[in-house]
């Protein structure tokens, strides 16, 4: 039986830690795709375009990953696609809580069964987040090692 998971976020912009993760789940499922979601919301760094061309370019060696787009309720997005799993990413204990309850909200919003799965990040990125990297390389710090280089360049023509 083919499995089709999800594992989505914000990835504004992505990182590190993100593509560890997306390299892990792509080896625990036939499909995986990287679900941006749209949160209008938000004021993002990159546009959804820009975002969805970076994770495509950073994941293009891996075959069975694809990159899709998607705003509301994580739940739709699942029941209307048919996933089966759902990845997420834990960076430690203060994440947990959160992710938990809404791991369980999802829950009961999946109609066929989808289950959760929590990857905990590489010890190595398990500081580093999206608005951290932003904030670091607006101030004029250096976030290299920290997000692919394909995002460096990214960044610098932001500037």
């Amino acid at each position: 039986m083919s499995k089709k998971a999800l594992y989505a976020g914000s990835f504004d912009p992505i990182t590190n830690g993100h593509l560890d993760l997306i390299r892990r789940a792509s080896k625990l499922c036939d499909e995986l795709v990287v679900g941006v979601v749209v949160n209008p919301g938000k004021n993002p760094f990159f546009t959804l375009e820009e975002r969805k061309s970076m994770i495509e370019e950073v994941t293009s060696d891996l075959p069975n990953v694809s990159v899709g787009y998607f705003s509301g309720l994580l739940a739709d997005y699942v029941n209307d696609n048919g996933f089966d799993i759902v990845f997420r990413g834990l960076r430690g204990t203060s994440d947990l809580d959160a992710e938990m309850a809404m791991a369980q909200m999802n829950g009961r919003l999946y109609s066929r069964g989808a289950e959760t799965v929590f990857l905990m990040t590489a010890p190595e990125y398990s500081f580093v987040s999206s608005s951290m990297m932003k904030e670091v390389f607006t101030l004029g710090g250096s976030i290299e090692g920290l997000v692919p280089a394909e995002v460096i360049k990214y960044m610098q023509s932001k500037r």
